[in-house]
This record gives structure tokens, sequence and C-alpha cells, in this order.
């Protein structure tokens, strides 16, 4: 059994190439890293939009009784004291709290005011497939693929590395792509970038699962059982 297991080792193994310098991507062989520049440590800007059942915390400076909590409703309207209904659906916290100054300044003279997102549901990514803990997972500006994976505590151990898909809607079209996660890994190409309401689903290795099966009967083989496999 233990050469057995050994044998299944060395031919994963086997099958993955060095890790070596391609464009965009330098391998340090010896020595430390070097430090990541200031800039190198801010993610590119992605704007952060608002939708139902976020929850918001809206302040307008010097003028009390206005500060307030609001919960985004499945319309993605909120009310705000003075004006009412704001719809908030696809706007930024700036675009909203432009939109309430604008309303506001019927009643208050220069109204300043600031809106934060306390909690986000709507901007989400959901993991499924062969990871450990599938289901809905917040997306900051910085969320990748294999970060998504990461919130969804990795891969199980029947996970297709190289057949991991990302559903995503852009112009209106439903768009796929299939990514390897075992070329992001070795540096082939960058670490795709996630989005809110990606789909990122991760597929399943039927070698694998044959192989554990193999695996629960070969104490019952009375002689020695020897398996050659390919990369699958």
């Amino acid at each position: 059994m233990a050469s057995l297991v050994g044998l299944f080792i060395l031919s994963g193994c086997a099958g993955a190439p060095p890790i070596t310098s391609v464009n965009g991507l330098e391998v340090v062989r010896s020595g430390d890293l070097p430090a990541p520049a200031r800039a190198d440590l801010v993610a590119s800007d992605r704007p952060s939009l608002v939708g139902p059942l976020d929850k918001l915390e809206i302040s307008v400076f010097d003028v009390p009784g206005m500060d307030t909590e609001a919960l985004v409703d499945a319309s993605g309207r909120i009310s705000v004291p003075l004006i009412g209904a704001v719809d908030v659906r696809g706007l930024t916290p700036q675009e909203i709290s432009d939109a309430i100054s604008s309303r506001l300044s019927r009643f208050v003279r220069d109204p300043y005011v600031t809106v934060n997102v306390l909690e986000s549901t709507s901007q989400a990514v959901t993991v499924d497939g062969e990871v450990e803990t599938p289901g809905l997972y917040p997306v900051t500006n910085q969320m990748t693929l294999m970060r998504a994976i990461a919130s969804a505590e990795g891969l199980t151990e029947y996970a297709k590395l190289e057949q991991v898909i990302v559903l995503r809607t852009a112009n209106g079209q439903r768009m796929a792509g299939v990514y390897d996660l075992g070329a992001i890994r070795r540096g082939a190409y960058e670490d795709p970038a996630i989005y809110a309401n990606d789909v990122v689903l991760v597929g399943d290795s039927p070698m694998r699962r044959r192989f554990q099966d193999i695996l629960a009967v070969a104490p019952l083989l009375t002689a020695p059982l020897i398996i050659l496999f390919q990369n699958n």
C-alpha cells in the first residue's frame, strides 16, 4: 500500500513543469524577494456598487438628527430624513452622497454628506463545485480567482485544477472563462480578477475518484496492485 501511494505521488509530481521566468513573472531562486513599492500594495480601482439588502451609514455634517443607518430594500431604495425615498441601486457610495446632497440642499444650505457601506450582501461571488465550503463570499476590489477559492477553504481532493470555470455577464452577454489553477500557481499567467455576481465552478476529476475507490478495495486483494496513470 505504501508503494502504491508513493507511485501516485511521484506520478503527480512528474507531470508538473519547473517554475521558470516568463513574460510578467520573474522567478527568484536565491535570496529574499524585494519589498513591494507603495503602488504595488494598492489594487486597481473597481467601483463598489450598492445593491439590495446592503446596509449604509449616512452622515450629514453639522445637521442634528440627520445621521442614520439605512438598509437598502429589495427595490434598491433607502429612506432618508427630510427627503424620503432615494433610489441607490447600482450607485457608488460617493454617487449616493451626491444624490442626497442635491435633494437635501432644498432644506439645508451646502450640506456635507458622507455615505459608508457597513455591510454588503450584494457584492458577492458564488463559489461552487469541488471546494471545501461552497457558498457566497464578499467581493472586494482585490478579489481574484485564487482568493475566491481560498475563501471557500480551498479545493477538495477530487478537484480538477485545469477545469475551473468562471461565469460572468458582461455588457448583457453571458460568458464563461476556463482557467487552470496549476498554470496560475506556476506563474504561466496572472491570477484573474473576480467581480461581484461572478460564479466560480471547480470541476471534478473522475480519475482521482476512481483511485480513491481502488484504495478502498486494495486491502482486500491478495496480489500486488500496480497502477499506471496519465494526467487527467
